[in-house]
């Protein structure tokens, strides 16, 4: 079988596990509480790399469903041919009264993935109820034929087969039109292969996004239109819900803000993720999200760290002064790029925006912890420190909704 790359995709009492083989074969996953009484069957499709060799591989999509909230269960796939190993996973809470634990980073490469150890380590000590991956990959999952992507998803094995590994599209998955990323993940919904999408965690609605519809141009304009058209749908449905879901936490991967020292989009006053189609200024996110109450953004890209204050059209909107995100007037913006790729750090120009909080170039992660209603806890973790946490901060909202 040669089994690479097992992914687990959670909503609720549903689980969607993806992985891949070399041969068609059958598509099974055994699994249970106590031992492997369980059996469910899916498919699989076949995956030809854009390449010169155009390397093969069956792409296999189990889903569980009638999953126990809070229940431990083991597993394994594959088929009479050969099985993988033994994972275990926790069925995730449908409802929204209990508090998600998250940890979330962009910009991960098969080499110098420094991060990645204590990743897997506190993934499989159950720190975590999911990872959010801020896109890019592997570096890149089609580089040598697809041989690269291939050890990548061993790699976040250790991860992805134990808690659900929620993705979004980055610059560096643009080859074949992004066809790696589309057929190597299974994201909730079909409204754009994994492009976008969203999902319910406890008290928040998280929404994935492709801000690389806006810089891929070749592929057409329609997908841009088509994914706001989308997000202005979805959003006003979260908004309908905020009495029972009342966070709504955004994350795609090229920042509307930054204050790294080269000349990516998010250094430019007038960023394209920000204000729209270069000239045309159609279809910008930053006013979409800001009148949509988005309470939390999150990016990657850069390959640092850095914490904004409430931020709305370059002003600075904290809750006071004594404490700025107190009941923000406008959304947090975070920077999370750095858990390691073998492009190494970004720098930062000597002079921050007026409205960052703070910056590192430390490898790490970010941790989102959404306790309830009101406060959301998130902190940055410093690899090079042997796990320290560099940096921390409360959002806490009395209400949710249009800032005023």
């Amino acid at each position: 079988m040669s089994e690479r790359g097992i992914t687990a995709v959670g909503s609720s009492s549903e689980l969607v596990l993806t992985w891949s083989t070399f041969n068609a074969t059958d598509s099974v996953v055994e699994y249970g509480t106590t031992s492997l009484n369980l059996r469910a069957t899916g498919g699989s499709s076949l995956f030809v790399d854009g390449g010169s060799l155009h390397r093969p591989q069956y792409i296999h999509r189990v889903s569980l469903t009638g999953l126990q909230a809070g229940q431990r269960y083991m597993y394994h796939v594959g088929s009479a041919v050969a099985w993988s190993d033994l994972f275990f996973f926790t069925a995730l809470r449908s409802d929204a009264s209990w508090s998600p634990r998250v940890a979330l980073f962009g910009d991960m490469g098969n080499e110098n993935a420094q991060s990645l150890p204590r990743l897997q380590s506190e993934a499989q000590q159950g720190m975590y109820d999911a990872v959010l991956h801020v896109g890019d990959f592997a570096y890149d999952m089609n580089t040598d034929d697809g041989l690269v992507g291939d050890e990548f998803m061993r790699q976040i094995e250790a991860v992805a087969a134990y808690v659900p590994y929620m993705t979004c599209v980055g610059n560096h998955e643009n080859a074949y039109n992004f066809s790696h990323y589309k057929a190597r993940f299974s994201m909730p919904g079909d409204d754009g292969a994994n492009m976008f999408y969203s999902f319910d965690l406890g008290p928040a609605h998280f929404i994935s996004l492709s801000t690389e519809y806006y810089f891929f141009l070749e592929y057409g304009m329609q997908q841009i239109r088509t994914q706001y058209e989308w997000l202005q749908r979805d959003l006003e449905m979260a908004n309908q819900n905020r009495a029972e879901r009342p966070w709504i936490v955004t994350f795609g991967h090229r920042p509307m803000y930054c204050s790294n020292d080269n000349s990516d989009d998010c250094t430019h006053r007038q960023s394209i993720t920000r204000v729209g189609v270069p000239y045309l200024h159609l279809y910008g996110l930053e006013k979409l999200f800001y009148d949509s109450g988005v309470d939390l953004e999150l990016w990657a890209h850069e390959h640092s760290y850095e914490r904004f204050w409430p931020v709305y059209n370059e002003e600075t909107r904290n809750g006071s002064t004594a404490s700025p995100y107190t009941n923000p007037r406008g959304p947090v913006h975070i920077v999370t790029g750095s858990a390691g790729c073998r492009e190494g750090r970004a720098s930062f120009r000597n002079e921050s925006l007026p409205f960052s909080a703070f910056r590192s170039n430390e490898y790490g992660y970010t941790r989102i912890n959404i306790f309830n209603s009101s406060h959301l806890y998130l902190e940055q973790v410093s690899d090079d420190q042997g796990g320290k946490v560099i940096d921390h901060m409360w959002i806490v909202k009395d209400t949710h909704g249009a800032y005023p």
